[in-house]
């Protein structure tokens, strides 16, 4: 390659057939052009190196955060990974198929170079090893850039599945928490309600005595004899029995209403 821009090869011809010399000069032609196509992922490597390298400083210091962490920080935490993450695939898309027709054309140069069948002569470079100094560093350039650009997007993975375990872990203690607080709850109703029921049942008990007392005074009244008082007492556990068993009758009538399919297992 001189200034001008422009590839220069000197062909000594000894005895090649106007065939080979042909097809040998494709072949140096197809290599220099495969070459430059080849080199076409350098510029981007290098401007992706430090910017790779800032990203994986920045996944570092998350990954030390999300150690250290407390809940209250994990929302920014999983936020800062999702932009990391988002820029590395951005990243990724852009220059990702630059980096793999970089390997397919340095391996179709060294192909070509193979096809050369050269022969060293003694003191002089071969052409292939000619190649291979100037080509190989800048490819091995380009794989490790897409080496890291890989690597970091599997790390940023891998650190997002993390915080997201731990998050869920945390939903899943807070949703233990307000499941076990609802019960305490639905216990506490419970009870309030039976003793509602109770005091219901001693409520009506006391009203339906009273009206049965009523009854035997006014019969009293009438002439009959009739000891209110103890009509009254001995019906207070008759109506109370009856009372509790109707409110109990009731309200297993209201839960088989309400669970069909409890009732039928």
């Amino acid at each position: 390659m001189r200034s001008d821009g422009f590839s220069r090869f000197v062909i000594f011809d000894h005895t090649l057939t106007p065939r080979q010399a042909g097809r040998t000069v494709q072949r140096l032609l197809e290599i220099d052009s495969y070459r430059m196509m080849a080199l076409l992922a350098l510029p981007i490597a290098r401007e992706l190196a430090p910017i790779i390298h800032q990203a994986e400083s920045e996944l570092s210091s998350c990954m030390t955060r999300l150690e250290k962490a407390h809940q209250s920080d994990e929302s920014m935490l999983l936020d800062s990974l999702t932009h990391l993450g988002a820029r590395i695939e951005r990243w990724d898309a852009q220059h990702s198929y630059r980096f793999s027709a970089a390997a397919a054309y340095y391996e179709l140069v060294q192909r070509r170079i193979a096809e050369l069948r050269e022969v060293r002569i003694a003191g002089l470079q071969t052409f292939g090893e000619f190649t291979e100094r100037r080509l190989a560093p800048a490819m091995n350039t380009c794989l490790t850039i897409a080496r890291r650009q890989e690597s970091i997007a599997l790390r940023i993975a891998r650190a997002n599945q993390l915080l997201t375990t731990r998050v869920d872990i945390s939903v899943e203690r807070q949703n233990q928490a307000l499941l076990e607080s609802m019960n305490r709850r639905a216990k506490a109703q419970f009870k309030l309600q039976q003793t509602v029921e109770g005091l219901s049942v001693a409520a009506i008990t006391y009203y339906v005595v009273g009206l049965i007392g009523y009854g035997a005074k006014a019969l009293h009244a009438r002439g009959y004899k009739v000891d209110y008082e103890l009509v009254e007492g001995l019906s207070i556990p008759v109506v109370l029995l009856l009372i509790a068993a109707g409110t109990y009758f009731l309200k297993h009538r209201v839960k088989r209403y309400l669970h069909p399919a409890a009732d039928k297992t």
